[in-house]
């Protein structure tokens, strides 16, 4: 049974990813267009989303002012020849290769024809930290799997980064015939929906199980400038006293008496006494004693 504080538990966490699963559907919900296009975003789209943002491009002065920096955007996913030869011969040869081919207007009497095709990734050099978020565990593995030869250990330090900052991994080296062991961590990751890599190791077997993380959506982050308001009145009101060349009490020189100025009218020897004389006599008997 659950206690009180286990319930309140569960229910928040139930709340929370209610929320995150609304952002997702908030976000993914708004069409992408060259404004709100990324360099991770532009992995989602394809050939033909290209030519569709460009149309109308050149009415868009704010598109057209910084179109260098959406085409570096796009490059980053994208393959982009500009073909000077409108020739049907080069166009084929391009589609031939997988590029679709159009015309993308720059202004009024501008126009280019690009061939557009998406980078593959084909190796685990074309893993960056933008695509890696775009692929499949079985894609993952497959990549792995053409350039795998020493298993893990063997990819870089950057490498590992990039494919850990998108998927979970985890790997085990065992005997061939325990691998497959029924009830062991081969099994119990499948069923848990991990792809996975058997590099041979002689007699031993290095499986590497790959599952992509679940994604979280942080909102962005909203601050309250009313206390710093606030607290700017309060210190208007404070009147600001400058007194940094005013000296420090224990700096401040006592000056000497003058000889020539002392007189029997404003120097004396006497003690003053208090109410009580024979009290404070008693006290001096020492130096009258003395003398």
């Amino acid at each position: 049974m659950c206690t009180f504080a286990e319930k309140i538990k569960k229910t928040q966490l139930l709340m929370k990813e209610k929320k995150e699963e609304k952002e997702k559907k908030e976000v993914n919900s708004q069409p992408l267009s060259l404004k709100n296009l990324t360099k991770s975003s532009v992995w989602d789209i394809q050939e033909n989303d290209i030519f569709r943002m460009m149309d109308g491009a050149e009415k868009d002065a704010e598109i057209k002012d910084s179109l260098r920096h959406y085409v570096d955007i796009i490059r980053s996913a994208f393959m982009i020849e500009e073909l000077k030869d409108d020739s049907n011969g080069i166009r084929e040869k391009y589609q031939k290769q997988g590029y679709k081919v159009g015309n993308i207007k720059l202004g009024d009497d501008v126009s280019v024809m690009w061939a557009i095709k998406k980078r593959p990734i084909m190796r685990v050099t074309d893993l960056t930290y933008e695509n890696i978020r775009h692929i499949t565990a079985a894609k993952l593995v497959e990549v792995l799997e053409r350039n795998f030869g020493g298993g893990w250990d063997s990819l870089s330090q950057s490498i590992q980064d990039i494919i850990e900052s998108g998927f979970d991994i985890s790997t085990t080296t065992l005997p061939k015939d325990r691998l497959h062991k029924k009830g062991g961590m081969y099994e119990k990751k499948i069923a848990d929906g991990y792809e996975v890599l058997e590099v041979p190791k002689g007699t031993w077997v290095e499986a590497i199980f790959a599952k992509l993380k679940p994604e979280t959506y942080k909102p962005r982050m909203k601050f309250d400038t009313r206390r710093d308001e606030e607290e700017d009145d309060e210190d208007a009101d404070v009147e600001i006293i400058d007194d940094y060349n005013k000296p420090d009490e224990d700096d401040v020189e006592i000056e000497e008496p003058d000889d020539d100025e002392i007189t029997e009218d404003n120097y004396r020897t006497t003690f003053e006494l208090g109410n009580d004389e024979d009290e404070d006599a008693e006290s001096l008997s020492d130096y009258i004693a003395d003398e």
